[in-house]
């Protein structure tokens, strides 16, 4: 049963790992993380709903796990081919593909959810 407990905590040790290695290396990590603050904050400040908060962090979620899996991607294509290799190249932009699409996915869905109440309580201040 130790040794259960200590194989998890390690395993989250190493998710905790690359969690950090991609804040600390991708640049676009942190443009990620300012949207999915501001997102947050905006849902914050509009009570949205349980159900709309959810759809919201599921879309955030999609973007990161994108761009995750794309730095992961990324790093095991380097290692596979330093040089510069057709294939390597077409791998790294399906993985930014990727990315691009789960972030403007999860735009349009924040857009849907949010865009209405938000424009509402703007017009309210103004």
């Amino acid at each position: 049963m130790i040794e259960f407990f200590k194989t998890r905590s390690q395993a989250f040790r190493y998710a905790f790992a690359g969690w950090w290695f991609v804040i600390r290396t991708q640049r676009n990590a942190w443009i990620h993380a300012v949207a999915s603050l501001l997102a947050l904050m905006t849902c914050f400040w509009l009570r949205l709903p349980s159900r709309d908060w959810a759809v919201i962090i599921l879309a955030m979620a999609m973007v990161w796990m994108a761009e995750f899996i794309n730095t992961a991607l990324e790093a095991v294509v380097d290692l596979a081919s330093p040089g510069s290799h057709f294939l390597a190249k077409v791998g790294k932009d399906v993985g930014a593909a990727a990315v691009l699409i789960a972030a403007t996915s999860a735009a349009v869905v924040g857009l849907l959810i949010m865009g209405p109440p938000l424009w509402q309580r703007l017009h309210l201040l103004w």
